[in-house]
């Protein structure tokens, strides 16, 4: 898999509380921005997915908010994936702030695969496109660490 292009946001105003600082709630937003980013950047968008009866909700989302950041500033968002089991997905986020270079929040979602109907599908049987394509990001990441 080829190096992926790092997700990059610049801060609104509309983001931001009274004192310029992004409120907590936009990290999150963030977070779905750049793993849809993601996902079309590795071949299999949320777009594609649905058009095979594929869909992930969202079953948890945890952030850790280390530094602020503020109204005009850019971050950029590295996306990995950070657990895979062909049921259940967690992907991992680290929001760095292009003017100090830190990581300003740390964090996770967690999803599921359902069908249409709502039962839940195991990407190994429904689309082992998919499936392969996750567990490759999951070993890349691995290998990174």
């Amino acid at each position: 898999m080829s190096e992926f292009q790092k997700y990059k946001h610049k801060v609104q105003y509309y983001e931001t509380d009274q004192m310029g600082i992004v409120h907590h709630s936009n990290y999150i937003r963030w977070f779905e921005e750049a793993r849809t980013d993601f996902m079309e950047q590795m071949g299999i968008g949320y777009e594609k997915m649905e058009e095979q009866g594929i869909i992930s909700p969202v079953l948890s989302v945890e952030a850790d908010y280390l530094r602020m950041v503020h109204f005009g500033e850019t971050v950029t968002i590295e996306t990995y994936i950070k657990e895979y089991n062909g049921i259940k997905l967690t992907v991992g986020y680290e929001i760095f702030s292009d003017r100090t270079d830190m990581v300003h929040c740390r964090g996770t979602s967690k999803h599921c695969f359902i069908n249409r109907e709502g039962r839940p599908l195991s990407l190994k049987q429904a689309c082992i496109e998919i499936h392969d394509m996750f567990n490759k990001g999951l070993e890349d990441h691995k290998k990174k660490k």
